[in-house]
């Protein structure tokens, strides 16, 4: 199992050990890559969102043989997003259960505090897309997550690391049902993550415009 995670709480995340649900099939969900609550998400979705990310780390590094290494170290691109899509669900129930909400205001200061960090906005975008594959477009998405598992710790009154948030994780995840399509792996209910398949059913290919395609 590939360990990339989402920015900061994610990084708590063990290596998943044997799934505990079964996947779905493409006959079941068609055009899904996951079922989460009921709710898919398409495959065409998550092709949208990695070619965010391709699109940003392309601006980022113009030279090509350059860009091509990027490629070639951030192969499991599209797991690791599928993953982190489903894990943004989880974690909003899980805070929605607990009675929490993230205002635009609190987004606002995290990103300052942030930025002052990272020596300003650009820097700060740059390193969330070297770092946790998060295109600039969608980082204040993430950094809502942050707060929704900040705040969810707090009312646990543990922290990210410890058993007792990703049990509240787990718990999120049996409500919504997580369902992902083989291809993909399968969801570890416990660990609240995604555990590659024995076999590979996804490779990434880039086509000579730079756009990831599965195959």
């Amino acid at each position: 199992m590939h360990r990339r995670r989402t920015a900061l709480v994610l990084t708590a995340v063990t290596a998943a050990a044997a799934p505990l649900l079964t996947a779905c099939g493409s006959d079941a969900h068609p055009g899904a890559a996951a079922v989460v609550g009921g709710q898919r998400i398409t495959v065409a979705q998550l092709e949208g969102r990695v070619n965010e990310v391709r699109r940003a780390q392309r601006a980022a590094v113009p030279d090509e043989a350059q860009y091509q290494q990027v490629v070639s170290s951030t192969s499991s691109l599209t797991r690791d997003t599928l993953h982190n899509m489903v894990l943004d669900r989880v974690l909003h129930r899980a805070a929605r259960d607990a009675g929490i909400g993230v205002t635009r205001k609190e987004i606002q200061q995290m990103r300052g505090d942030l930025e002052r960090q990272a020596g300003g906005g650009k820097g700060l975008e740059t390193a969330w897309l070297q770092k946790y594959g998060i295109a600039p477009a969608r980082l204040d998405d993430n950094l809502r997550l942050q707060l929704e598992a900040q705040k969810l710790a707090a009312r646990l009154g543990t922290d990210t690391s410890q058993p007792a948030f990703w049990k509240a994780l787990s718990k999120a995840s049996e409500e919504l049902h997580v369902d992902l399509n083989p291809r993909y792996g399968s969801w570890d209910v416990q660990k609240s993550s995604r555990v590659d398949a024995g076999t590979p059913w996804v490779r990434e290919v880039t086509t000579a415009g730079g756009e990831p395609v599965t195959a």
